[in-house]
């Protein structure tokens, strides 16, 4: 187990500087940050100049990467264009939208699951029959519709929630935003697990699991649930970099001010440090989130071995 997790890591270093690479080439060619640091009104020759040397968007394009990855090693990510430090941005959008993807993946979990579990032992019923179609509306139902509609009848007419969360975003204003964000994800968990419990309860272990004579209870649990959750594993820890990622939408809808809102903020301003800070750390929890995804399938197979 320690030398793979070693090799796992030592891959992990050609991957986060290729990822930051793309993204940080992407991010150069977007548009001009001075223009649109200027605004409306266009910098005249000497003050583009000053700001470009400011920022060192004078040099070639890769020693602006060697110099970024330098200073990111030393944690530094960059000073925004209004003055205020990259990491600051960080510390206080990145607590938010942990949070909320935090809510998002509970929601998955809990939600998830157990629907796909009862679905999957109850295939073809009337309890199997409505959940697929209503896992179908929630994926062919855009995201920004959901959030707007749930707003709507909770915030405005109903007055349960706040329309909008607060600047500070307690835990309990971020559960309904915390649902919009894992609708849809909530929705493939389900019947990724319902076909995944589905084709393992006709295996062979299962069907000597009962011949024993172990309670029901114990068979799912114990020996048909363990095995149905490696692809259920797989996508959710592969989901909780892209809930962090994609939450523009739903923090946009709330007023949420976490990490989507501060990319749509530097998208928006064409801000290349913000972006190419906050996409920096995002790559790194993807890939801890693939490492942790990996060492619990022996957790949950015990056939698995690493070498």
């Amino acid at each position: 187990m320690g030398r793979y997790v070693i090799r796992r890591l030592l891959q992990m270093i050609p991957v986060f500087f290729g990822t930051t690479l793309l993204i940080f080439l992407m991010v150069n060619v977007m548009g001009d940050p001075i223009a649109g640091l200027c605004g409306d009104r266009q910098c005249d020759p000497a003050t583009a100049a000053q700001l470009r040397a400011e920022f060192g968007l004078d040099k070639p394009v890769w020693q602006q990467y060697l110099t970024y990855m330098g200073n990111v090693f030393t944690g530094d990510f960059g000073t925004a264009f209004n003055g205020q430090k990259v990491t600051e941005l960080m510390a206080t959008a990145f607590p938010i939208t942990i949070r909320l993807t935090l809510i998002a993946i509970v929601f998955e979990i809990v939600i998830g699951i157990s629907l796909g579990v009862v679905t999957g032992l109850r295939r073809g019923r009337p309890i199997d029959t409505t959940v697929l179609i209503l896992t179908l509306v929630v994926i062919s139902v855009p995201t920004f519709v959901t959030g707007l509609l749930l707003q709507l009848l909770l915030g405005v007419e109903w007055g349960v929630i706040k329309p909008s969360v607060s600047s500070d975003a307690p835990w309990n204003e971020l559960i309904i935003p915390g649902l919009v964000l894992a609708s849809v994800s909530l929705a493939y968990v389900t019947r990724l697990t319902r076909t995944s419990i589905a084709e393992n309860a006709r295996a062979d272990y299962v069907r000597t699991a009962t011949a024993k004579g172990l309670p029901r209870r114990r068979v799912v649990v114990r020996h048909l649930l363990r095995n149905s959750l490696i692809p259920v594993v797989t996508f959710i820890g592969t989901d909780v970099g892209a809930l962090m990622g994609g939450a523009i939408v739903t923090e946009r809808i709330f007023n949420i001010h976490g990490v989507g809102f501060q990319l749509y903020q530097g998208i928006l301003r064409q801000n290349s440090q913000t972006v190419v800070g906050f996409v920096t750390i995002l790559v790194l929890v993807f890939l801890a989130a693939n490492l942790i995804v990996d060492l619990l399938y022996a957790v949950l197979d015990p056939r698995i071995r690493y070498a």
